[in-house]
């Protein structure tokens, strides 16, 4: 089979059982996979499952806009960079991610099928449009009546943020 339909498919599995069933998502990760999501580590398939399914929303949708693929280190293994759009359940704006996977077809072959992912890196990509930015900032900052453009630090998305729309004066 072709990388490249190995990797779109690889993909297409991940991300709908991403949309639909994340504890799903167990069978594809080893003790010794690793994911950093936003700089965060999480080494071995319970770590990275136990993140996964603890993420501060509970439905989503992903949009893959694209897919590329290459060959990396030992023979059979892939290197996979994938983007596209997150839309989360009640947000009016999708957040935009890249991800980047890699994996091994000798491992894939050898477990009669199953897919497994060795190491991933997610990373949400800061949206520009017109001067504007959107950003995750504390919920205490949420309505304090300064408007847009004010110096905010960069928070991780989590439960104690919300997205806010940030613009020059």
């Amino acid at each position: 089979m072709d990388p490249e339909q190995i990797s779109r498919a690889f993909v297409e599995h991940y991300y709908s059982t991403f949309d639909t069933n994340r504890s799903g998502l167990a069978s594809l990760y080893q003790e010794n996979s690793m994911l950093t999501f936003e700089g965060q580590p999480f080494m071995g398939a319970q770590n990275i499952v136990v993140k996964l399914t603890t993420l501060p929303f509970d439905q989503c949708k992903h949009h893959i806009s694209t897919t590329d693929c290459q060959p990396s280190g030992p023979p059979g293994a892939l290197i996979v960079f994938v983007s596209g759009n997150l839309q989360l359940a009640g947000e009016q704006h999708p957040l935009k991610f890249s991800q980047g996977l890699w994996f091994d077809l000798i491992i894939l072959l050898l477990s009669n099928g199953i897919d497994t992912a060795l190491n991933m890196v997610f990373n949400r990509v800061k949206e520009w449009r017109s001067g504007c930015v959107y950003m995750d900032v504390p919920k205490e900052k949420e309505g304090d009546g300064e408007g847009g453009g004010r110096e905010i630090p960069y928070v991780p998305f989590n439960a104690n943020t919300t997205r806010e729309l940030l613009c020059p004066e």
